[in-house]
């Protein structure tokens, strides 16, 4: 067996791998013996199937099977031991000579490969990250939200501010027709109009104007994502069906136990601090997650480096079997372009740290998202069998995708620590409603 590599420029080579009969003719000969003892043909018991019949009824694809393996296996211990950098793997030539599978001894096999060059980090371009200090607005809005979540809906006869008016809202000049629920509370213009309104009662208005031009208010509304809102105006009809005015929730034990466990807050002061934790707990988890992306945008838009481009497109188009088209690639490739710049920025800081994923780890996170969502701090010493079941369960669907998901996860939040400590962040202070604005 002889491989050779070309390379034809910086990015682009030709891989060469020219097969003689020695180098496949073993295996061949062992996979015949195989199925000879497996094989049931009439005529013949089982395992005392002559190896000349088998070899001439199964013996082309048998051949076939055994040099696309061994094809296989030595291209990924020459690229492995030549440490080829490659971008995916190794594409057939498209204008191969037609192989005579009956006849032929000796084969040639070419292929075109994309080639990833080293390339530096820029380190050097700082990043902008916050520190979310809790303004009154927000803590007043969280308690306003926590007490209409837990209180008790009723269904008034007349709406009030606040209410949540439900319907059927249609565009008077236009296709648009949805069933809905207006909030009140979001009205910015003409909001006697849905005061005091009634079941059958139908309200008309301009629908720019009556949520103060806020896409993100229109979304809500109607359903649509903010870029189609963005063209949405016009005068609307909105058919009332029903009222739904929320009673909010006492601060008093009850509200206490139901979002903290029994007895682990006992007075509103204790309430308070506990409410204020967890806002800010979880705008320093949007901050870091922003940080990350900044991070991750920076290194990408600022990476030089030059990728093999025509061979990129090539292999998104035979590695997606047919499902992504030549229009589809070009339309949506700069997006192609910084995933696969992110990979190759996260393999290089694995590789220069010696980044590892440990199955224990992939095995805890998993059963940390589970406590999550069942809304549970910790194990139960009866439920600890159950809980590592269903993790060990759910890492194994779907052929392990799962699991692979979890690693990929954990080894990416690794490399973003470790470019956390690399770059240069600018630390800067501000409110959480200044936040929000941000990261919308």
């Amino acid at each position: 067996m002889n491989i050779t590599l070309n390379q034809t420029d910086s990015t682009n080579a030709q891989l060469k791998v020219v097969l003689e009969e020695a180098d496949y003719a073993p295996k061949v000969d062992q996979q015949v013996k195989e199925y000879s003892k497996k094989a049931q043909i009439k005529g013949f018991r089982p395992g005392k199937v002559p190896a000349g019949l088998v070899k001439k009824m199964y013996g082309k694809s048998i051949l076939v099977e055994q040099i696309n393996k061994l094809l296989q296996d030595e291209i990924s211990k020459y690229i492995r031991e030549n440490d080829v950098k490659l971008l995916g793997e190794p594409l057939p030539e498209p204008d191969q000579e037609q192989i005579d599978w009956d006849n032929q001894k000796e084969f040639e096999f070419n292929y075109q490969v994309g080639l990833l060059p080293d390339f530096n980090l820029p380190l050097d371009k700082s990043v902008e990250g916050y520190t979310v200090e809790l303004d009154q607005k927000t803590i007043d809005e969280a308690y306003e939200n926590l007490r209409r979540q837990f209180g008790q809906t009723t269904n008034p006869e007349a709406s009030e501010k606040g209410d949540f008016i439900s319907g059927e809202l249609k565009q008077v000049d236009g296709e648009f027709q949805s069933n809905t629920l207006i909030p009140t509370n979001r009205v910015v213009k003409g909001l006697d109009q849905f005061i005091g309104v009634k079941e059958g009662d139908v309200i008309r208005f301009d629908i720019r104007k009556t949520f103060g031009d806020d896409n993100a208010a229109l979304a809500h509304v109607t359903g649509l994502s903010k870029e189609v809102t963005a063209d949405l105006n016009g005068e609307f009809e909105f058919t009332v069906e029903k009222i739904n005015r929320t009673e909010p929730a006492e601060l008093n034990q009850e509200l206490f136990d139901k979002l903290f466990g029994k007895d682990e807050v006992t007075t509103e002061e204790d309430f308070d601090a506990k409410i204020r934790e967890t806002i800010s707990e979880n705008y320093q988890q949007e901050a870091n997650n922003l940080l990350s992306r900044r991070i991750m945008n920076s290194l990408i838009d600022n990476i030089e480096v030059e990728l093999p481009t025509e061979f990129f497109k090539r292999w998104l188009q035979v590695t997606n079997e047919g499902k992504l088209t030549a229009e589809q690639i070009e339309e949506n490739f700069d997006s192609y372009v910084r995933e696969l710049k992110w990979s190759m920025i996260k393999n290089k800081v694995v590789a220069e740290n010696e980044l590892k994923v440990t199955n224990e780890e992939v095995v805890n996170s998993t059963k940390e998202k589970m406590l999550q969502q069942f809304n549970m701090p910790e194990v139960p010493e009866e439920l600890v069998e159950s809980i590592n079941n269903y993790a060990n369960q759910f890492l194994q669907q779907d052929n392990g995708r799962n699991y692979i998901n979890e690693y990929e996860q954990l080894l990416a939040e690794k490399v973003l620590e470790v470019l956390k400590e690399k770059v240069t962040v600018v630390e800067k202070t501000i409110s959480s409603e200044d936040f929000r604005n941000i990261s919308e």
